[in-house]
């Protein structure tokens, strides 16, 4: 075993020394013997002397300790190259292990001479490689914590650990609590050396997060005390300690301080506050748990639109523009309501007035003539340009929606003017047809040299079919399932054709659905729904025609119960119904109603059944007055009851007949059918059968005889950031003709989630939530339904997700409702009330997903135990009412 001469870099301050000892003028120095190593041959001992270096031609370069890195590539960055002269000692040797140790990747870096003798030289470079980052173990946080910060240190993974790299480690962790309110969180990082992975390594973290620390005070400096607590309110999310402070806690958020000041300023500049500035800020410790802030600012003067002047218009005159613009003298100075009323209010801005007749290339720029006091001249340069015709339109992205379907809701077409509005509408026509990602939908307009332009609209297909798999929990009815495929693309001209069936034909924007409800062998439901929106394919003309058959065997009966039912006596109950299957006890009052001895069959089971079939043939039209928002459609419908048996109080029994005309006049322009934003829909429909008994045709009773009233309202407004404001009024009256006792077909019946129509045995079952289903009206879910009824609705909703692959949003609620058993009882502010949450989840294959929680504040059955209210409403495959 024998000692080697070597030179040694482990970092700059070896080398730093390594220079100072010989620029002091130590005249012999022997090599540094760096500890006893094997080797595979025996070095006899040398030394070098600095003051009388030798000149020595490398004979070889050997590399040795690394793992993971190119033994070639370290001779090439050490600048040392075989043949190469270099004296010894000298700075080669000096600098080839700075070259090397300059790369950020070793702990260590030692050349050494295996070998010298006769001129030449033999050298090693022996290298130990830094770890690399294999994983990350938190102490100190929690679980979730953990996962949190493993997701922001996935790109450090894999990475040699260097101290810069745990530097910056640990100040993401450190960021990571100051941006949760935690501004003293600490950090301290060791090295555990992993042996069974090689030179992999794991960095152990103690992280001490350090207590919440929350604004004490909110020091504002160049304020005029009269308007501190104005800036103060102007500071959303970073609020000062105050006692009862709930909603908006006092902790101190880096991030959210960085906002608050950016909205600050522009709150202000909107008050008129144009001077307004955030000269600096400062945090300031008050103790260990909170802080101060400290704002400077110059506030300057509030200012006022004095006179309000335009250059350059020769189309319109002033006065049109002014009246457009709707900003008067003496108006707060607001520019971003100004930008607003130029350019962002679309129809109603001022650069609608131009745009929307062609003038593409119109531009206007507003501009400060003159400030005196706190009032400001404004001047608004106009350069109208010259109007554009449309050259052609194009789509891109309707990969299955043929491209007359889209076009025939596009509002801009060739050889028209250049209309801004239109474009706007188009894209509000092609996110309602319900093919395309409303977020996706973008038109762009492409100017041409000519002075033309053309339009191109891209858009992107979203799955429109649904497969409806729906439940609902209705009172006594049960569990009620629906089953249902909806094809809202659909094309019936490709049905013979065999290659278009993917797994129907589609591309042709008509609509099929096929339902089936069913709730075990007592009821059952079928429907099949086909529309044409655009009849002839050449004006917004829709037909459709719905077949739909219920078959309902509610229970069975054995007669001989129908003998000691007559018996029972006016106070007795159900129970004396005999066989009547689930409702024989616990409604008292019933006995009296006898007359049922007739029947002589001894012991026989019997079917009540109440089945309904109806066709429906239904003709729509857009109208363009008073706007083209409007529809009006016309429906004719035929209905054949057969009861038997069932509810004898409540129907009449036997077959009876249905001929009713309908007219529905309505108004849609909400923005977007998933989750609007603004907008609204109207609706006003009219039912009417002929008046069969004053013609004297309906001597048996077996025509059915009505007129009803509907009306349904809903508004969409924008509150704050994201939130909607969501209004609806609904309100339905039944009428007899000529003093006849109104029919119990059409009712009302009214309480819970609106489910299981299917079951409804001709009635509109409306929903409200917070109580029971079908619950509220004169007799309550069982009895003889309302004909008059109305509700009032006000959601406010918050989207959480508008990814049209699950569209998501929350919302709270307050609503209320009644139903009335005559007209004369009617009171629209005799209300049942509810208030509670819930949450939406819309998936194109099966429509919308909503749980409600509601809190009923009545009592619409008094003598239930729970009072006829239900806390829980649920419903799959439909958006509840």
């Amino acid at each position: 075993m024998k000692k080697a001469i070597a030179i040694r870099l482990i970092n700059s301050r070896s080398l730093f020394l390594g220079l100072l000892i010989f620029t002091l003028g130590i005249q012999q120095v022997s090599a540094q013997i760096l500890g006893s190593r094997t080797r595979s041959s025996a070095l006899p001992e040398t030394s070098f002397s600095y003051s009388d270096p030798k000149e020595y031609t490398i004979a070889d370069i050997q590399v040795t300790g690394s793992q993971f890195y190119d033994g070639t590539s370290m001779i090439n960055i050490s600048g040392l190259q075989v043949g190469d002269v270099i004296k010894v000692p000298g700075d080669a040797i000096a600098s080839a292990i700075r070259k090397i140790m300059n790369q950020g990747i070793l702990d260590e870096v030692l050349i050494y001479a295996t070998k010298a003798e006769e001129g030449k030289i033999w050298l090693t470079i022996e290298l130990k490689e830094r770890p690399r980052l294999f994983s990350i173990q938190y102490t100190g946080i929690r679980k979730g914590e953990q996962e949190a910060l493993n997701e922001k240190m996935k790109t450090y993974k894999g990475k040699i650990i260097t101290e810069t790299l745990r530097k910056n480690l640990e100040l993401t962790i450190r960021k990571y609590y100051q941006e949760k309110g935690r501004l003293n969180a600490k950090t301290k990082s060791t090295i555990k050396t992993d042996s069974i992975r090689g030179n992999n390594a794991i960095l152990q973290v103690v992280v001490d997060k350090g207590e919440k620390v929350k604004v004490n005070k909110i020091i504002l400096n160049g304020v005029d005390e009269k308007y501190r607590s104005l800036v103060l309110r102007k500071i959303k999310n970073t609020k000062q300690m105050r006692f009862g402070r709930i909603f908006k806690p006092s902790k101190f958020v880096p991030k959210k301080w960085d906002e608050d000041k950016e909205k600050l300023l522009a709150a202000m500049n909107k008050l008129g506050y144009r001077d307004f500035q955030l000269k600096s800020d400062s945090i300031g410790n008050f103790n260990k748990e909170s802080i101060n802030l400290v704002l400077n600012i110059v506030q300057g003067a509030k200012y006022y639109y004095r006179n309000i002047r335009f250059e350059g218009n020769y189309i319109y005159p002033d006065s049109v523009l002014r009246d457009v613009l709707g900003v008067k003298k003496g108006d707060v100075y607001n520019t971003e309501e100004l930008d607003k009323k130029m350019n962002s209010n679309p129809g109603e801005d001022l650069s609608s007035v131009y745009m929307d007749n062609g003038y593409l290339y119109y531009r206007a720029e507003p501009v400060e003539t003159a400030i005196e006091g706190d009032s400001i001249d404004l001047t608004i340069r106009i350069s109208e340009g010259k109007q554009a015709t449309i050259n052609k339109v194009t789509l891109n992205g309707n990969t299955k929606t043929s491209d007359h379907v889209v076009m025939r809701e596009i509002r801009t077409l060739p050889g028209q003017k250049f209309n801004k509005s239109a474009i706007i509408r188009t894209v509000r026509e092609l996110s309602t047809i319900g093919y395309f990602n409303p977020e996706k939908i973008s038109p762009n307009p492409i100017p041409r040299p000519d002075g033309t332009v053309d339009i191109e609209y891209n858009v992107e297909e979203k799955p429109s079919d649904q497969i409806e798999l729906s439940g609902g929990w209705g009172g006594y009815i049960g569990f009620v399932g629906t089953l249902g495929i909806v094809f809202n693309n659909f094309s019936a001209k490709n049905i013979f054709n065999t290659k278009s069936y993917h797994p129907l034909p589609a591309g042709d924007g008509q609509k099929l659905a096929v339902r089936f409800q069913a709730n075990g062998a007592s009821f059952q439901n079928y429907s099949l729904t086909f529309t044409e929106p655009w009849l002839g394919g050449k004006k917004p003309n829709s037909l459709s025609i719905s077949l739909n058959s219920s078959i309902s065997y509610p229970y069975k009966f054995r007669q001989s119960g129908y003998n000691s039912y007559g018996a029972g006596g006016l106070g007795g109950s159900y129970g004396g119904y005999g066989g009547y299957g689930g409702y024989g006890s616990g409604y008292g009052g019933y006995g009296g109603l006898g007359g049922y001895n007739s029947f002589s069959v001894p012991d026989s089971l019997v079917d009540a059944h109440f089945n309904v079939t109806s066709l429906s043939i239904s003709l729509g039209k857009r109208l363009k007055w008073p706007d083209d928002y409007f529809s009006l459609s016309h429906s004719l419908s035929f209905s054949r009851f057969d009861v038997d048996r069932y509810y004898t109080w409540a129907y009449p029994q036997g077959i009876s007949t249905s001929v009713t005309f309908m007219t529905n006049l309505s108004r849609n322009s909400i923005d977007n059918p998933t989750f609007p934003r603004s907008g609204s829909s109207f609706s006003l429909s009219g039912s009417l059968t002929p008046p069969f008994s004053l013609l004297g045709l309906n001597k048996d009773n077996l025509l059915i005889e009505y007129h009803k009233w509907m009306m349904d309202a809903s508004w969409f407004s924008p509150l704050v950031g994201k939130f909607i404001l969501h209004t609806r009024a609904h309100l339905g009256f039944l009428g007899s003709y000529g003093g006849k006792e109104t029919t119990r077909f059409e009712r009302f019946d009214l309480g819970g989630s609106g489910m299981v129509q299917g079951f409804s045995f001709n009635r509109d079952i409306v929903g409200l939530r917070g109580y029971k289903d079908r619950v509220i009206g004169p007799s309550g879910s069982y009895g003889n339904g309302g004909v008059a009824y109305n509700k009032f609705v006000m959601e406010v909703r918050y989207p959480v997700s508008l990814n049209p692959s699950a569209t998501i949003f929350l919302l709270g609620f307050a609503e209320g409702g009644n139903n009335f058993s005559s007209l004369s009882e009617y009171s629209p502010f005799n209300l049942y009330k509810a208030a509670g949450f819930g949450a939406r989840i819309f998936m194109p294959a099966f429509g919308m997903i909503g749980i409600d929680y509601g809190m009923g504040f009545d009592k619409p059955r008094p003598g239930d135990s729970d009072f006829g209210r239900q806390a829980f409403t649920f419903s799959i495959g439909q958006q509840l009412r």
